[in-house]
């Protein structure tokens, strides 16, 4: 029976035998008869084969192995080795394959030479090739499930570190720089490849596996005083403010200046305090919330033809650029230059320094994130026989359920690697050898399965527990709790509904809604309710007779109702203002709600 031929995805043809199809098509793109880029997939259950060249599809590169064994020699190796051939010399020679995901259908992979049968049909390359770039950064990544591993990946994308060289001459949105950030003690093959060193994003630290007060419940981790004293994880915050001179029609432009006080709009002479004569802000300052840092004015939004005759039409509007509600930070560099289209262009580059506090979030390489609990005094924290105390406090319930036993080795690794004064290859699949690292430990002093006998701080007593101490390296995460915490008292509402506004950049509150009602309710607190919902009270005039909403008449302070006209009884009820919005919403339907009003007495 022929089997049908599909040429990305268009059937041409049939062919009587397939297997010799598929072998000489093989054999040819080995020999360089045709493109390394054709890739085919025998279906079985469809008897049919697939011919892929297009764009776009993901290929990896494996050794070809033929009867059971590798096709690179040791004569082969040495010759890479001393130069005399390249990754391209075999991939010509078809010695290395690209394989697409549809012929690997098709493929049997070994891992290593030593399970070469004769069934194999490619050797890998090295099983680290299987991660991305970043997750092979991930020391013992093969002692983790795997989306503990992806986690660990992703975290490193995040960590704060020296992100780039020239950072003092660039002017980047929301970014930060560690203070001294370090290069891992324990290391994979690619941080060397990728040249890590010259970017780095973490601190090597002391960390001890055990509890302390319950602070370091569910992920959290407690963090020593004395190691923040001497700058652990300081980093500092840079965003940039910008304004510009803008053209409008009719020859009207923006002015950068110190705004005189007819400008609508003008804010209070203790807003300007910190601008110079040219209306930009001076390097140093230290402003806070409010502050403006750049002066500026614009011409009227409207210009009706009443107003270019009248004087009232040539007063400008303040439109100067200021801090937001909860910022604060010191001016760290002032620039003068102008836009593409020639325009006056002002950039202030902000700076303010961040210390961890409750609340920021740190990760290892393995994926256990946690957010600091507490920050505890050096002199409170436990310690070893030799006056050591660790930098961090990490929880024992992380590991079981998480399954990372990667964090533990990389802190017997980290801890050999720390007195051996020597780096710990730690890549996955192929890492040192575990009895060695057990074995140099032995050989320092130390216990070879990383525990310690630790003294209680407080009252000195020996804790009657081998406690896991080690040195690994954790990262601090961008996400950190001062752009983030948020609180209100009394502030801005919205215009519509009279309820508060809403978001951190427009100093709004946080909404209280259904499922959070029902916890109050639950916990027995359901008169706390009548304070949590009442942010739009109003006080609304209603008619007793028919029910709805009377009209009060200020000036000549009378009340009517639009049905029933005047000498009725009205009477003032406290409602939400959005439950009045909707009354008036039923009004425009041509609904007319009626209010059944309960005696006062």
């Amino acid at each position: 029976m022929a089997t049908e031929v599909f040429l990305n995805g268009k059937y041409v043809g049939t062919v009587d035998n397939h297997r010799d199809f598929l072998d000489s098509l093989k054999t040819e793109r080995r020999r360089g008869a045709i493109s390394n880029n054709v890739n085919v997939q025998y279906e079985e259950h469809l008897d049919r084969i697939h011919v892929e060249t297009t764009r776009g599809r993901t290929r990896r590169p494996l050794i070809v192995v033929q009867d059971g064994k590798s096709l690179i020699t040791d004569e082969i190796i040495q010759q890479l080795q001393k130069g005399e051939l390249t990754w391209n010399n075999l991939v010509e020679k078809g010695i290395i394959e690209y394989l697409d995901a549809a012929e690997e259908e098709n493929a049997l992979v070994a891992f290593y030479e030593r399970e070469l049968t004769p069934s194999h049909t490619h050797l890998e390359v090295s099983p680290l090739a299987m991660f991305g770039l970043v997750t092979s950064m991930v020391p013992y990544g093969n002692f983790s499930q795997s989306a503990r591993l992806l986690i660990g990946a992703k975290n490193q994308k995040y960590g704060i570190g020296l992100y780039t060289a020239n950072y003092l001459h660039r002017l980047d949105m929301d970014v930060n720089i560690l203070h001294y950030p370090q290069m891992p003690i324990v290391q994979s093959l690619t941080h060397g490849i990728s040249r890590n060193e010259k970017h780095p994003a973490g601190q090597n630290v002391v960390v001890a596996v055990m509890s302390y007060k319950g602070y370091n419940i569910e992920d959290a981790i407690i963090i020593n005083k004395g190691s923040v004293d001497f700058g652990f994880a300081r980093s500092t915050y840079f965003r940039p403010a910008v304004a510009e001179e803008l053209r409008y029609s009719g020859g009207l432009t923006d002015q950068v200046s110190v705004p005189d006080k007819e400008v609508k709009g003008y804010k209070s002479e203790r807003d300007y305090r910190h601008l110079e004569d040219d209306g930009i802000v001076y390097p140093e300052a230290v402003v806070g919330p409010e502050d403006v840092i750049i002066g500026k004015t614009s011409p009227p939004r409207f210009l009706s033809s009443l107003d270019e005759y009248s004087l009232a039409g040539n007063i400008r509007r303040e439109s100067s650029v200021g801090l937001k509600h909860g910022e604060n930070g010191v001016v760290d560099f002032v620039v003068l230059t102008e836009n593409g289209e020639g325009n006056k262009l002002v950039q202030v580059r902000l700076r303010d320094q961040r210390l961890p506090e409750i609340g920021d979030k740190f990760t290892s390489r393995a994926g256990q994130k946690g957010i600091v609990g507490l920050i505890v005094p050096e002199a409170d924290l436990p310690f070893t026989s030799n006056g050591m105390t660790p930098d961090i406090i990490f929880s024992p319930h992380s590991i079981p359920g998480r399954m990372t036993v990667s964090h533990l080795l990389e802190m017997l690794g980290g801890k050999t690697g720390a007195l051996g004064a020597r780096k710990v290859d730690a890549t996955s699949f192929s890492p040192e050898p575990e009895e060695r690292i057990r074995q140099e430990l032995l050989s320092l002093g130390f216990r070879e399965d990383g525990t310690e006998t630790l003294y209680n701080g407080q009252t000195g007593e020996r804790i009657q527990a081998k406690i896991y101490v080690g040195s690994m390296y954790y990262l601090k995460l961008r996400h950190l709790v001062a752009n983030r915490i948020q609180s209100r008292a009394r502030g801005p509402i919205q215009l519509l509904t009279r309820q508060p506004t809403e978001g951190r950049a427009k100093e709004g509150g946080l909404r209280l809604g259904e499922m959070e009602k029902d916890t109050l309710v639950a916990h027995g607190a359901s008169l706390l309710l009548k304070e949590r919902f009442d942010s739009d009270q109003t006080l609304v005039p209603v008619c007793e007779s028919c029910g709805v909403i009377a009209i009060h008449d200020s000036v000549k302070n009378k009340r009517h109702c639009p049905i029933c006209g005047e000498g009725v009884e009205v009477s003032d009820i406290e409602i939400s203002y959005a439950f009045k919005l909707i009354l008036d919403e039923f009004k425009s339907l041509g609904l007319y709600p009626k209010m059944i009003l309960e005696s006062k007495y």
